[in-house]
C-alpha cells in the first residue's frame, strides 16, 4: 500500500529564514485565504520563535496577529502549529515556570493546535516540562530533535532522545534540521528507528535548504516512514529557507508516494502576494546572499533561521573590523572574507564550548562568541576576552546540559572569574514572576487582555512589550525602515530632511532623531539624559571606551541597580552593558575613579571607541 505524505507550509519561517521581519497582520489576513485555496496543506505554521518579538518591534500587537492569522486555518480544518523554545518559551532567555504554563494556555485559546517544543541543547528535562504544560493546556505536544552533526551527535544519540521524549508523553516527533546539514542516510535511519519502535507516533521533518542536502533528506525520511514534510514556496523557497512545495510534491510523486494536488492558480496568487509584501517593506531586510544555496554552511553548521539576520549583522561587524585594521595600517577586508573567517572561527569555537546544537539561541551565542574572538584577534588581543553573560550561562550549564565537554582553557577562565558550573534542573534558577507582572499591569492601568494574553506578552517579552505600549518601538522601526530604503536608493536622501520625534517610555522621554544620508548621526537619546557634572577637582579625567558597537544599557534587568554620576568605582566594577548581536555584553571599568559623566542613555546606539563614561 502506498504511503501518504502530508505537507505543512512554514510561512512564518520562510520570512525569518530569509531576513529580519515578517508580514503585518493585515498582510497575513490577506494571504491566508489563498493559502487555504491551494488545497495541499494539512498544516500551517502560525507562530513561534521570534514571531511575536518581531510584531512588537514594528509596533504591532502580537496577540491580535496570532488570533487573526490562526482563525481562517482553524475554520478550514487545517491544523496550526508553532515553534517554541521550551525553557526559553518564545525568547532568547529562560522563562519562569508560571509564565511557561500560561504560554500554552494562551496559544491554545488563540487557535494554535500543535506546539513544536525544542531545546537548543536537546536537554530532555526542558522539553519534557513543555510536553507536560502543552498537554495540560489541550495542545498536541510535538517534541523535537534538534539535528546537527558532530562526534557526539550520533544516530544512537538521537534515537535514544526520541525514545525518552515519547516515554514522557510526546504525541509526535519532529526532526528539526535547522541548518540543513543532517546527512540524508542518517536521518532516514533515525526515522526508521522511531517508526519501528513507535509506529503510532507521527513524524514531521523540517529542513532548511542552505547547504543543499534537503531534497535528498526529504526523500530518505519519507522512505523510512516520515508522515509530514515542512515546505516553503516561491519567492521565498530555497536559499537559507526551505524546499519549494512544487518540487517536493513532484519528487515524492515520482517515488510512488500519495501526495496532495496543488491548485496552481492559488499558488500563483500566494506567490504574488508574498512578492508584494517584499516590495512593500520586507524585502529591504532580506540580503541577496540569503537567496542562494551555500555549501560553505556545511562546515559551520549555522542554521537558515539565523542566516536571515546574520548578513545584516555582519555589515556592522565589518565596519568595526576594518576600523581596527586601519589603526594598524593593514588593508581592509571584504564582507565575503569576513564571512569565511566567521565560518572558520565557528568551527574552532563550537567543540570548545561543548557542541551545543546550533539552533536558537545557542547558534547565536556560538556565532557571537566567534565574532567577538575575530574582532579581538584583529585588535591584537587574545581569544575568549569577551564572553557575554548569557553565553557564560550556556557554558556553565544554566540552560541545560551541554552534549560535549567544555575546553580546559575555558574552564580555567571560568574559575579565574569566580564562575561555577551548574548541574541541577535549569528551571530552578528562574523563579515564578507572574505576580510581579500582574502588579505592573495594575500600576500602569494596562488590561490583562482576553485569556490573559496581554499579561503573557508582558511576562514573555517585558522590554519589547513596554516599548510597544509606549510607541517607541513603532518610532524606532520607522527610523530603521527609512534608513533601509535610503540605502537602497541613495538619491532619495537629497529630498529627505532630518526629523526629530519625542517619545515617552515609562515616564522617560526620548528624542528620536531620524536622519538620512551618509555621515549623519541618528539614534535615540534621552532628552533629560545626565551629561557632564561640574567637576569639583582638577584631577585628570579618564575615559571608559566602548569595546564594540551596539546599544547602551545601564542594567540588564530590574534586579540590578544602575551606576550614577557621583558613584566611586573600582577597577573591574560593572558599569553597563552593550547589547550587540542579541547578547548583553557586560562592560567593566578598566580604571578606578568617580563617575562625572554618563555619556549615553539607555537604548542609545554606541560605536566602538565611543566614550561611555568619564571618571575623575
Amino acid at each position: 500500500m502506498k504511503k501518504e505524505i502530508k505537507f505543512s507550509l512554514v510561512y512564518r519561517d520562510m520570512w525569518q529564514s530569509s531576513g529580519k521581519y515578517m508580514p503585518r497582520v493585515d498582510q497575513l489576513v490577506r494571504v491566508a485565504p489563498e493559502i487555504i485555496k491551494m488545497g495541499c496543506f494539512a498544516r500551517v505554521e502560525t507562530n513561534g520563535g521570534g514571531f511575536e518579538q518581531i510584531n512588537l518591534l514594528f509596533g504591532e500587537n502580537p496577540n491580535k496577529a496570532v488570533r487573526e492569522w490562526c482563525k481562517p486555518f482553524n475554520d478550514a480544518g487545517i491544523q496550526t502549529h508553532m515553534l517554541d523554545r521550551s525553557l526559553n518559551g518564545l525568547r532568547m532567555s529562560p522563562v519562569p515556570a508560571d509564565v511557561r504554563k500560561l504560554f500554552y494556555k494562551v496559544k491554545k485559546a488563540q487557535g494554535t493546535d500543535i506546539t513544536r517544543c525544542f531545546c537548543g541543547l536537546n536537554d530532555p528535562r526542558n522539553i519534557i516540562a513543555s510536553i507536560k504544560y502543552a498537554k495540560e493546556a489541550g495542545m498536541i505536544a510535538q517534541a523535537t530533535l534538534s539535528i546537527t552533526v558532530s562526534k557526539v551527535h550520533t544516530q544512537e544519540y538521537y534515537c535514544n532522545l526520541a525514545d525518552e521524549l515519547i516515554a514522557n508523553g510526546a504525541d509526535e516527533i519532529c526532526l528539526k534540521d535547522m541548518a540543513g546539514i543532517g546527512r540524508p542516510a542518517t536521518l532516514g535511519k533515525i526515522v526508521k528507528h522511531i517508526k519501528t519502535k513507535h509506529p503510532e507516533i507521527p513524524i514531521q521533518y523540517h529542513g532548511q535548504t542552505g547547504p543543499g542536502f534537503t531534497p535528498a533528506s526529504i526523500l530518505e525520511v519519507c522512505r523510512n516512514g516520515c508522515d509530514i514534510i515542512d515546505v516553503g514556496m516561491e519567492p521565498l523557497s530555497w536559499g537559507t529557507g526551505h524546499a519549494d512545495v512544487i518540487m517536493v510534491r513532484e519528487m515524492l510523486l515520482d517515488a510512488g508516494f500519495i501526495v496532495p494536488e496543488i491548485d496552481m492558480a492559488a499558488y500563483m496568487r500566494v506567490r504574488a502576494l508574498t512578492q508584494e509584501f517584499m516590495d512593500d517593506f520586507l524585502g529591504y531586510f532580506i540580503p541577496e546572499s540569503n537567496r542562494r544555496l551555500q555549501s560553505l554552511l556545511i562546515a559551520s553548521g549555522l542554521p537558515g533561521g539565523m542566516m536571515g539576520s546574520l548578513m545584516n549583522d555582519l555589515k556592522d561587524n565589518l565596519v568595526s573590523v576594518n576600523k581596527s585594521l586601519a589603526k594598524r595600517g593593514e588593508p581592509e577586508i571584504t564582507i565575503d572574507e569576513l564571512l569565511i573567517k566567521l565560518f572558520d572561527e565557528v568551527s574552532y569555537v563550537w567543540p570548545r564550548v561543548g557542541y551545543p546544537p546550533l539552533v536558537t539561541p545557542f547558534s547565536q551565542y556560538v556565532k557571537n562568541l566567534s565574532m567577538f574572538n575575530i574582532m579581538q584577534l584583529f585588535k591584537g588581543k587574545e581569544r575568549w576576552t569577551m564572553i557575554a553573560d548569557n553565553i557564560w550561562d550556556m557554558i556553565l550549564g544554566k540552560a541545560g546540559n551541554l552534549p560535549g565537554d567544555v575546553d580546559p582553557v575555558i574552564k580555567a577562565l571560568a574559575k579565574e572569574q569566580g564562575r561555577e558550573f551548574y548541574h541541577g534542573d535549569p528551571q530552578a534558577l528562574y523563579p515564578d514572576k507572574l505576580e510581579e507582572f500582574k502588579k505592573e499591569l495594575a500600576e500602569k492601568g494596562w488590561d490583562a487582555g482576553q485569556d490573559d494574553e496581554e499579561l503573557f506578552e508582558l511576562a514573555m517579552h517585558p522590554e519589547q512589550y513596554r516599548a510597544y505600549k509606549s510607541g517607541k518601538a513603532k518610532a524606532d522601526f520607522e527610523i530603521e525602515l527609512a534608513q533601509a530604503k535610503e540605502k537602497k536608493s541613495p538619491k532619495a536622501a537629497a529630498i529627505l530632511e532630518p526629523q526629530s520625534v519625542e517619545v515617552e517610555v515609562n515616564g522617560e522621554k526620548f528624542l528620536v532623531n531620524i536622519a538620512y544620508g551618509d555621515g549623519t548621526n541618528s539614534g535615540t537619546s534621552k532628552t533629560d539624559a545626565p551629561k557632564a557634572a561640574v567637576a569639583t577637582s582638577t584631577a585628570e579625567v579618564q575615559e571608559v571606551i566602548a569595546p564594540l558597537e551596539g546599544k547602551f544599557f545601564l542594567t540588564n534587568g530590574t534586579s540590578e541597580t544602575p551606576v550614577k554620576v557621583g558613584d566611586v568605582i573600582e577597577k573591574g566594577n560593572l558599569l553597563c552593558y552593550i547589547e550587540s548581536m542579541k547578547t548583553y555584553n557586560a562592560i567593566s571599568s578598566d580604571k578606578a575613579g568617580k563617575i562625572i559623566e554618563i555619556c549615553f542613555a539607555n537604548s542609545e546606539a554606541v560605536q566602538e571607541d565611543d566614550v561611555l563614561f568619564k571618571l575623575q
